[in-house]
Formats: structure tokens, sequence, C-alpha cells
């Protein structure tokens, strides 16, 4: 926590739990560059895309005494959704921005983290109306990165998205279930869509 300046320590506790945390990065727009923003160039910009706002969300938990956890949901034909993660009282929840209505935040009453990943399926979809979402990564605890100061530098920190590419994940569906899969239907589509950014 020594990289916080005080004040930087004050806002973030003030966010007061993972909720807050979510609230803060639902304020902010989304935005579509192919960026690795540290949290406080995010802060800077005032927007942040999912990986953005998964890094800022692990900080934000360490300020308020949760492990700095990111996992990585893997998709087919789609691009990947990173978010945080954290366990309140047994429960898995998660922090998480995105440019769908539905792949955000959740609430900590997941009891594994398949269950937790498994939460996010039926809304992520790619433009084509096809569910995509395949495989989730172990939690990575950015504890790792603190000799390369990832909360407070502002530099990007593409290390981190380079590191999630390497680590394992694990399939969510059997090859049966992916040959299966239905397209979404028109009104789950559009409501999925309400607020999306165009690029």
């Amino acid at each position: 926590m020594s990289d916080f300046t005080p004040k930087e320590l004050r806002k973030l506790r003030s966010l007061k739990d993972p909720q807050g945390i979510a609230k803060l990065l639902n304020d902010m727009p989304y935005h579509l560059a192919t960026s690795a923003w540290s949290r406080p160039r995010g802060l800077k910009e005032q927007t942040s895309h999912c990986l953005e706002g998964a890094i800022f969300g692990a900080a934000a938990l360490r300020a308020i005494g949760f492990p700095p956890l990111i996992l990585d949901l893997e998709a087919e034909r789609d691009t990947d959704h990173v978010i945080a993660v954290f366990k309140d009282r047994g429960g898995w929840g998660a922090i998480a921005k995105s440019n769908y209505a539905f792949l955000g935040y959740r609430e900590p009453v997941y009891r594994t983290l398949r269950e937790l990943a498994m939460s996010y399926f039926e809304q992520y979809f790619n433009l084509a109306g096809a569910r995509s979402l395949r495989t989730f990564s172990r939690p990575v605890d950015l504890g790792r990165f603190d000799d390369r100061h990832w909360m407070t530098t502002d530099e990007d920190v593409w290390f981190i998205p380079e590191y999630l590419l390497d680590i394992p994940h694990t399939k969510l569906l059997t090859p049966y279930q992916r040959k299966r899969l239905h397209r979404l239907d028109k009104r789950s589509y559009k409501a999925g869509l309400v607020g999306h950014r165009w690029g």
C-alpha cells in the first residue's frame, strides 16, 4: 500500500465496498482504444474498458482490504473480458467494466469461480448474436507485479494482459455443448446492447 499517496488511499477507501468501486467504474464512459492504461491514467482520463476497469477494481479492492485479484474470461470469435474478483464470507463476486449491458458487477453469491464465470455465459455474445464465452482463468493476484508499480505508474501496463495470455484456462463447455449452442433471441440481443459504444 506504500505506493499510494495518502490522498489516493483516502479516495479509494471512500468507495467503502466492492459495490462502491463498481459504481465509480459504471459512471465512467467506456472507451474503445486498444490500450492498457494504469489506474492513475484511467482516473485522469475518466474512461476505461474492461481490462483497465479490472486493474482499477483490483487496486481499489486492495485499498479496502481485499486481495487484488483479476480473472480472464476467454471468448471464441469475440474479445476476452477481464474482471476483478473478490470473496466475501464464502461467496465470489466480481467488479467489471463492459461495453455490454449485463457483463458488469456480480454480487458475492457464487460458491465457486466456475459458477461466477458461468453467470456471464447467457449474455456474453458477439455481434453476430452467438454466445461466445468458452474458458476462464484462475485468479491472478496482481501483487505479483508490485515491483513494477502496477497500481501507481503512469505508464501502460501491458505486462498484465500479456501474463493473462500465458496462463492456463479452464473450459466451461463440452464439445457437444459448443456444437449445439443457439444464437441469442432478438429481444435479449437488443437488451444486451443498451448503451453499447460502436467503433
